[in-house]
């Protein structure tokens, strides 16, 4: 299983960490791609797990972000505003706080995983 704890934060295959009040996700942004979708989890090139996710706005003007939180909200079916950029906001990669339950949260990503076999490493 690809969601971890905490202690185990330095674990290269989980872009998915437990943290108290909610979850991290380290993701890999494509923006101005062919479609919008949550890929599968990649290497980020700098040594982290993340979840490549690709939006079809231009990383201009919090655009791309902005369509990423829509995506992710949409895919988890969670709040937008759970959602917060806390690293990375100008860059491909980025880590971001999903705010709530660990515990509901970590079983919806569960459930998404399950769901999107290819998305799993």
């Amino acid at each position: 299983m690809v969601v971890v704890s905490e202690r185990a934060a330095t674990e290269r295959a989980a872009p998915f960490l437990a943290t108290g009040g909610g979850l991290k996700v380290a993701v890999i942004l494509v923006p101005k791609a062919s479609a919008n979708r949550v890929g599968g989890i990649v290497d980020g090139g700098d040594g982290k797990a993340r979840l490549k996710v690709s939006v079809t706005a231009a990383a201009e003007g919090g655009k791309a972000n902005a369509a990423l939180i829509k995506l992710l909200a949409k895919t988890w079916r969670l709040p937008k505003t759970a959602f917060e950029i806390t690293a990375g906001p100008a860059s491909r990669r980025k880590t971001l706080f999903i705010e709530g339950d660990t515990e509901i949260l970590l079983e919806n990503v569960k459930r998404w995983l399950e769901r999107h076999p290819k998305a799993a490493p």
